[in-house]
């Protein structure tokens, strides 16, 4: 198969057998084969043969807006009256890097990625950041095959229980960073620290990975597309520590 096409130049048979099991795990059979493959396709696969823009980079970037205005529209439906602050946060939580590279690890996508020889041999398929954005690239290319409604549809089978088990969480609406610290003054302990210990990608899609320390002992890390956001995650990290501990001592 020709390299000027999106589909990548697989075996015929391997291209079938990667599409009609994912179409199996999503649900959804596409019209438009080619818009599943490019969103499986890395750009480190693209640019190995020479396809430039052939990638799921911009997919994912649709992806995202999609994903967080349905997010959103989930929310706003089945919790009337909520306060803004409150579905703000539950939102921030759904879409979270760690919650979409969750729910890429149950639909098992490391198995479908196209990735290029340098992304393979690094871990790639295990990388958060590259099964997040793979998700997203999913969405966009069910948005772009079938419309608005089947994504809503799979963004409903997604995440409703995860959304159920979010509202059942304690700290549920309320900044994390904040509760930690409450929580530690509470205590007697020192403030915790954040340390920004990496950034990495493009300036359009930086990563930033943040460990956070109390009384010089690392608590929790997080990673996000900004240093707060990466923050929050930490926090939220150390504050599952910390309920894990007061839990056992319960017991």
């Amino acid at each position: 198969m020709s390299g000027k096409g999106i589909a990548v130049p697989e075996k015929l048979e391997i291209q079938h057998e990667i599409i009609s099991s994912l179409e199996k795990k999503l649900k959804y059979d596409f019209r438009f084969k080619k818009t599943l493959l490019q969103s499986l396709t890395h750009s480190s696969r693209a640019n190995e043969e020479d396809r430039p823009g052939q990638d799921n980079e911009s997919l994912e970037f649709l992806g995202d807006s999609v994903l967080s205005f349905l997010v959103a529209d989930l929310l706003w439906k089945s919790y009337p009256g909520m306060p803004v602050g409150e579905l703000s946060q539950l939102r921030s939580c759904l879409v979270s890097e760690e919650s979409l590279a969750r729910r890429a690890r149950v639909l098992g996508l490391s198995r479908f990625l196209l990735l290029g020889k340098s992304e393979r041999v690094g871990g790639g398929p295990r990388k958060p950041s590259l099964l997040a954005d793979a998700y997203e690239a999913i969405l966009a290319a069910i948005y772009l095959d079938g419309g608005l409604e089947p994504v809503r549809e799979f963004i409903h089978r997604e995440f409703r229980y995860r959304l159920r088990v979010l509202r059942r969480t304690e700290h549920v609406g309320r900044d994390p960073k904040t509760v930690l610290q409450e929580w530690l003054q509470s205590k007697g302990k020192d403030l915790p620290t954040y340390r920004l210990v990496s950034q990495e990608g493009p300036p359009h899609d930086r990563r930033f990975s943040v460990v956070l320390e109390v009384d010089g002992r690392p608590m929790g890390k997080g990673t996000g597309r900004s240093k707060k956001l990466a923050e929050r995650q930490a926090a939220g990290v150390a504050l599952k520590r910390l309920d894990r501990r007061a839990g056992k001592k319960k017991n």
